[in-house]
């Protein structure tokens, strides 16, 4: 199934029911939907409650938290890297998933039908699906690039137009994996009773339901557990490397700082896998047994592993903070709360007495990390 979120989940479990009226009759649709309207809990207020502060918070700390990381990496130019530029690219594709996509989710979630029209219905879930494959890539780049660099002793930077070129590719690459969810996509109105009718945004594979399952099951595939892999490989190659070696031509300050450097991109790896693991297992668990579909509150169990997996749209610059001097120096800077990040100096030690004091060190730079 694509990772556009709950909305194509939705969407998925509509269609398997069979809200179709060329395969329906309006007496089963009906009681179907008064089904769903006295089993959903996501119909209680309470719960309706907690879903919006659960992705009111995520949409907050998301639009601010992604902007900064954006911000500070324009504003200051020892923050320029190419390895900076990649995660401003991840910072760009959670940005979009919290103010295009997430809003809308929520009011679905909710009101149980779409209401944002045709041209919304194709666009915004493959707008999502787009975000996520550009992050999932984008961390496969960071992470074979300094495969390259720290493992392999490549000591030719990537190259800034280099970097702009392979975000270009990955953008293009992403919409083209995405593009069957606004292919095979459909837009009704559909009658439950001669007084109501809902309009539904669902998927509209073109011959049987098998054909959502294959793209669902390869879509988990390229979203997640090949890029988790390729991500294993790599880091843990790093890992071993800068515990056991010293590079050539660096000093130990410099292997520590690539280590704290590693450290964070590295999380940021386990806490994509760990937020999303909950949603594609159950998702996995849909494709291979449908009749979960029927499991008593489905959708409500549904939302909630997505909002778990929503979470790694805004983890990242809270973990740049916390393990990157610069970042946060630079949050802080920005913040007023701290010196200007550009005059904040270092105390020198060792051979960093030779080193400019005035100017910090980027500790994600490309190959000096």
């Amino acid at each position: 199934m694509d990772a556009a979120g709950h909305v194509n989940a939705t969407e998925r479990e509509d269609s398997q029911r069979g809200l179709d009226p060329s395969n329906r009759s309006t007496d089963s649709v009906m009681n179907e939907g008064i089904f769903w309207k006295l089993d959903d809990s996501t119909n209680l207020v309470a719960v309706q409650v907690i879903l919006i502060l659960a992705y009111s918070t995520i949409i907050l700390f998301g639009v601010i938290g992604n902007s900064l990381v954006i911000y500070v990496v324009i504003k200051f130019k020892t923050l320029r890297t190419v390895t900076n530029f990649f995660i401003v690219n991840l910072a760009v594709a959670d940005l979009l998933v919290n103010t295009l996509c997430l809003p809308f989710t929520l009011v679905y979630t909710l009101d149980g039908q779409w209401k944002f029209g045709q041209v919304l219905c194709f666009m915004l879930p493959c707008a999502q699906g787009v975000a996520v494959h550009v992050s999932t890539i984008t961390m496969n780049v960071i992470a074979l690039d300094r495969h390259r660099t720290i493992v392999n002793h490549t000591e030719t930077k990537m190259s800034k137009d280099m970097c702009a070129a392979v975000i270009v590719v990955t953008w293009a690459v992403s919409a083209l994996l995405a593009s069957p969810l606004a292919i095979f996509r459909e837009y009704e109105t559909i009658d439950l009773s001669p007084e109501e009718s809902i309009q539904v945004c669902m998927e509209k594979w073109p011959s049987s339901r098998m054909n959502g399952s294959i793209y669902s099951i390869s879509a988990l595939l390229v979203q997640y557990v090949l890029p988790l892999a390729i991500n294993c490989v790599a880091y843990i190659r790093i890992w071993s490397k800068l515990k056991s070696h010293m590079m050539p031509g660096g000093g130990i300050d410099r292997q520590q700082r690539k280590k704290k450097t590693t450290k964070m991109l590295l999380t940021m790896v386990v806490v994509f896998a760990v937020s999303w693991l909950p949603f594609h297992a159950f998702q996995l668990a849909v494709d291979i047994d449908s009749t979960v579909l029927y499991m008593k509150d489905f959708k409500l169990l549904f939302t909630a592993f997505h909002i778990v997996a929503m979470c790694s749209t805004f983890v990242n610059p809270f973990l740049y903070g916390w393990l990157n001097n610069n970042y946060r120096a630079a949050f802080l800077s920005v913040c007023k709360c701290y010196q200007p990040f550009t005059s904040r100096k270092r105390r020198p030690r060792g051979r960093e007495t030779h080193r400019n004091a005035d100017t910090l060190y980027t500790e994600c730079e490309s190959t000096n990390v």
